[in-house]
């Protein structure tokens, strides 16, 4: 009974799609609270927030079930629609769709499954580079001595530099594992940890002078998609919950509205000022 209702049940898999659809939006404002850095901080603020971001354990967890929650969220979605599709193998005689319903309620199926494709695409040019990419370069910053400017890796102790040049890292008898440790070669104990820079990485990949523009042109159409999703899906999530009230639900569609544009608005300028203005 339990797994007919949890995998079978078209009603189970709305509620299950409407409580998943709500987190990733709580999701989309906190992550675009920390990209807004790109903008309005610097390049040292928000390497520290993405240091937060993948060490501290609360936030791992709420990563981990960010993960399966868009997992399942694009699934469910796959499985009600073929649904519907089975439901009704004829269409009807007449049907003027655009009368009956939104763009967005029509086309969510496909809208969703373009979201799924930018996110995975997104994880490969920024989460996985960070997670993985052995060439990922540590945030440094220039120093000048007696006229010369001296390149030196920040570590997350203030005010513990290391010198980039590798001559004399090496004799200083420190070398760098694990990608970010510093470590002293004969004492065998770490000196300090550095941070990736992925503010570096961001600013490079849409900068880029033979794909930056079509980059941040992906972005920005991606948002767009993202936002028409977000329409319908956003209200919708309160409807399939069964939180229909003639007192709240209009403010629930108009903050709905609201989000469904000023999230994706401000995520989409962060390509733009980083392609156009950043200096």
């Amino acid at each position: 009974m339990a797994k007919s209702a949890l995998l079978k049940s078209s009603l189970a898999k709305k509620y299950w799609m409407a409580l998943t659809g709500l987190f990733l939006c709580l999701f989309l404002a906190g992550h675009l609270a920390g990209n807004l850095q790109l903008i309005f901080s610097d390049a040292s603020a928000f390497n520290k927030y993405a240091l937060f971001m993948t060490s501290n354990p609360a936030v791992k967890l709420l990563s981990y079930l960010t993960y399966i929650s868009i997992l399942f969220h694009a699934v469910d979605g796959f499985l009600l629609t073929y649904q519907n599709v089975k439901a009704r193998p004829i269409g009807y005689a007449k049907n003027n769709p655009s009368k009956n319903s939104s763009f967005s309620s029509r086309n969510m199926a496909v809208l969703g499954t373009l979201i799924l494709v930018f996110i995975v695409t997104h994880m490969v040019n920024f989460w996985a580079v960070m997670h993985f990419d052995e060439k990922m370069p540590l945030q440094t910053i220039s120093v000048n001595q007696m006229g010369a400017k001296i390149d030196y890796y920040i570590t997350t102790d203030t005010g513990k530099f290391f010198p980039t040049d590798s001559l004399q890292l090496n004799q200083m008898g420190i070398e760098i594992r694990n990608r970010t440790e510093f470590y002293n070669k004969e004492a065998n104990v770490i000196m300090g940890e550095g941070y990736k820079d992925l503010h570096k990485i961001t600013v490079a990949f849409f900068k880029d002078a033979k794909t930056g523009l079509i980059a941040t042109i992906a972005y920005v159409l991606a948002m767009f998609v993202l936002a028409f999703h977000l329409l319908h899906g956003f209200q919708s999530a309160f409807q399939s919950l069964g939180l229909n009230n003639p007192k709240y639900t209009p403010a629930i569609k108009g903050f709905g509205k609201a989000f469904a544009i000023i999230v994706p608005l401000l995520f989409a300028a962060i390509p733009v000022y980083i392609h156009f203005f950043l200096k």
